[in-house]
């Protein structure tokens, strides 16, 4: 933002004789940072989906799914699988809409409302895939631990230990609580830093709109 503060002193020591022009040129640059965001999280968001799904190309479940053999388990889980890519690509698909609509509107106050649209939307994105992987996370520890015959002799000696199995509930969630920091931080580092970007760059439109 060094840029834009100079062009800002600037202005200001000027503003009777070149206003409108340094006001224009703001807007300009301020407009050229905003779409450039936008678009780096259109491109992050596709990264990441391509991610999982070559990942998932190298995890074979089959054999545990085989293991489980409960039809009606795996067309869930393959049925939350599906849903979840579908969500996923529409939310991909509003954060290229709302690309398309901040390189191309002209006017201060839609520059300002695309802005706060996208940072909605991107939020709304991040606490999705958070809950995401909290539900996935639950389903998958006690899909494994009920259902797979490798499992039965734990399964056996919790039973009759209550103790035990209150230190295993208390270790699964402990794992799941990992799990949402880790990505937590992930999303904070990357998407928190473009979102904050992109709300000063909404703080000095607001300054220049009057």
């Amino acid at each position: 933002m060094k840029e834009l503060d100079l062009l800002k002193k600037d202005w200001q020591k000027n503003a009777g004789s070149f206003q409108q022009i340094s006001e224009t040129e703001i807007y300009k640059m301020i407009h050229k940072k905003s779409s450039s965001i936008v678009k780096w999280i259109l491109i992050i968001s596709i990264l990441e989906i391509s991610f999982w799904t070559f990942s998932n190309l190298f995890i074979n479940t089959d054999d545990v799914l085989r293991k489980i053999n409960h039809p009606e388990i795996v067309m869930a889980l393959e049925f939350l699988t599906y849903f979840n890519y579908v969500v996923v690509l529409i939310f991909v698909y509003i954060f290229y809409k709302n690309y398309k609509t901040i390189s191309t509107t002209i006017a201060t106050k839609s520059l300002m409302s695309a802005i706060l649209k996208t940072r909605k939307t991107v939020q709304y994105y991040v606490w999705y895939n958070l809950g995401m992987i909290v539900i996935t996370a639950i389903l998958s520890f006690f899909i494994a631990f009920v259902y797979n015959p490798d499992m039965e002799f734990l399964r056996e000696k919790l039973a009759m230990n209550g103790k035990a199995m209150f230190v295993t509930i208390g270790i699964l969630f402990l794992v799941i609580l990992g799990f949402f920091g880790l990505f937590w931080c992930f999303y904070r580092i990357i998407y928190g830093t473009l979102l904050r970007r992109l709300y000063a760059n909404y703080k000095e439109l607001k300054k220049i709109d009057f």
